[in-house]
């Protein structure tokens, strides 16, 4: 596919702008407003019922909103021309007719799409699928369903690629796999939007994340921005058999010390070195001691509390 043909007009950038969608007396998604840049990969991340899937269909112009607007590149997925060669998603598991193999699944969409059918073993070689290429789509794994999915969409060499789960039914090597392979695309200029609730692999893969809750936007930025914007969230672990002794010692430093099930203390107010100091001037012997920093897990645990919906 080359770039002389797919319109000029359209680049990567995603713009949610006051989107919003009723359901009778449930607001699924409310006013909400964010950007995903080209070069980058965003996890769009919530709780259950947040309103992550509806977010995407209505970009992909599968729900109608009720207000506001979602765009690439400035234009409403459905004035695309040729809207394959633009955007490609993948809002779950690939689905096919069980008796067809994977390659000729793949050619029935060129087909359908106006697309050169090379592009089918190109992008089932892509995503690590060719040699399973003339299997029975019964046959495969959940696992192999998802690639065969992102195969599908990577079909019209897109700009711009929208994923809901995709780790979805991965073993771990699978999980490593996509994650090179998404942040490979990103690299290259293009614009990747993954939605997951896999937190400890959203930080490892994304660059930027969109948090919502009950249909809102909570946080967005940066990751590393995210997380550090929790940082007065930082704890010492401490182990010490002499837990009282010590916590009776930092009270003068106005420490907060509080017990962690597991057995260490978790103290905050206070670094690692003056715990530290205090212990040793306190005749407190340390067996461990150690900062704990916020993750992209409980930071999104904190600004997510309360605002798990059903929708």
């Amino acid at each position: 596919m080359t770039d002389g043909q797919r319109s000029p007009t359209v680049d990567g950038q995603i713009v949610v702008s006051g989107l919003t969608k009723q359901y009778r007396n449930l607001r699924a998604v409310d006013n909400l407003s964010f950007t995903v840049e080209p070069g980058r990969v965003t996890g769009f991340l919530g709780p259950n019922g947040a309103g992550k899937t509806t977010t995407l269909r209505m970009l992909l112009n599968l729900v109608t909103p009720t207000a506001g607007t979602a765009t690439v590149g400035g234009h409403r997925y459905a004035d695309l021309t040729d809207p394959l060669r633009h955007v490609g998603a993948v809002l779950e598991a690939s689905s096919a007719h069980k008796g067809r193999t994977g390659i000729n699944h793949l050619r029935v969409i060129c087909a359908a799409a106006g697309l050169p059918k090379q592009r089918a073993a190109e992008a089932l070689e892509m995503v690590g699928l060719a040699p399973a290429a003339k299997r029975r789509f019964k046959g495969y794994s959940l696992g192999m369903k998802q690639r065969l999915g992102i195969a599908a969409a990577m079909l019209g060499d897109p700009r711009v690629l929208i994923l809901d789960e995709p780790a979805n039914g991965l073993d771990p090597e699978g999980i490593r796999w996509m994650r090179g392979f998404l942040k490979s695309l990103a690299s290259q200029g293009r614009t990747v939007l993954v939605s997951s609730h896999l937190l400890s692999e959203m930080q490892l893969l994304a660059d930027d994340v969109v948090i919502i809750a009950a249909g809102r936007l909570v946080r967005q930025g940066p990751v590393d921005r995210v997380i550090g914007s929790m940082a007065q969230g930082a704890r010492v672990r401490v182990r010490t058999p002499n837990a009282e002794a010590l916590t009776t010692a930092l009270a003068t430093e106005s420490a907060t010390v509080e017990a962690d099930p597991t057995g260490p203390l978790l103290i905050s107010g206070v670094d690692a070195p003056t715990v530290g100091r205090v212990a040793l001037a306190a005749g407190v012997e340390l067996h461990e001691l150690t900062t704990e920093r916020p993750d992209l897990e409980r930071v999104f645990l904190e600004l997510t509390a309360g605002k798990a919906g059903i929708r």
